[in-house]
């Protein structure tokens, strides 16, 4: 399950990513646009610096800019970054694999198996999902949403 430290991330990272390279906000500014405690926010934001998917500038003009191009930034590495592991459970997991001790045989176990294909599913389309085509996703939604006919 998605953290709502994660959904905060993601929502912040395209809030900036919308702005255009280089164009910085401020905490507040993105709290207030998105809806987002700013306290929260300021620890979420420091993480994704921390990570260089962000960079601050200090001064007037200063704030939070994305340090790379939106169609680099996955949520996968978003969502790994702040939840961890996107693994359902621990014996499928890539990077933090922990053995099962209720299992008899890994190779043979029916759970594993399919947490593993939930694992590899939910991990293709988070590592092939940017957040450009988290934006144009949404202009999709938008357009079609504003297309609704309402003759009758």
């Amino acid at each position: 399950m998605l953290s709502q430290k994660a959904k905060y991330g993601i929502q912040a990272l395209v809030y900036l990513a919308r702005r255009g390279e280089g164009k910085a906000a401020l905490i507040r500014e993105i709290a207030e646009s998105e809806r987002l405690p700013k306290k929260f926010l300021e620890a979420i934001l420091l993480e994704l610096k921390s990570a260089g998917i962000l960079h601050a500038r200090p001064g007037k003009g200063g704030g939070y800019m994305l340090n790379r191009a939106p169609r680099t930034v996955t949520l996968g590495r978003v969502i790994r970054l702040i939840d961890g592991p996107l693994a359902p459970i621990p014996c499928v997991s890539q990077t933090a694999y922990v053995p099962c001790r209720d299992c008899l045989d890994e190779q043979t176990c029916g759970i594993r198996a399919v947490m593993k294909r939930v694992r590899d599913a939910t991990a293709k389309i988070l590592d092939e999902t940017s957040l450009e085509d988290l934006i144009e996703e949404e202009r999709t939604l938008s357009a079609g949403r504003a297309a609704v006919d309402f003759n009758i």
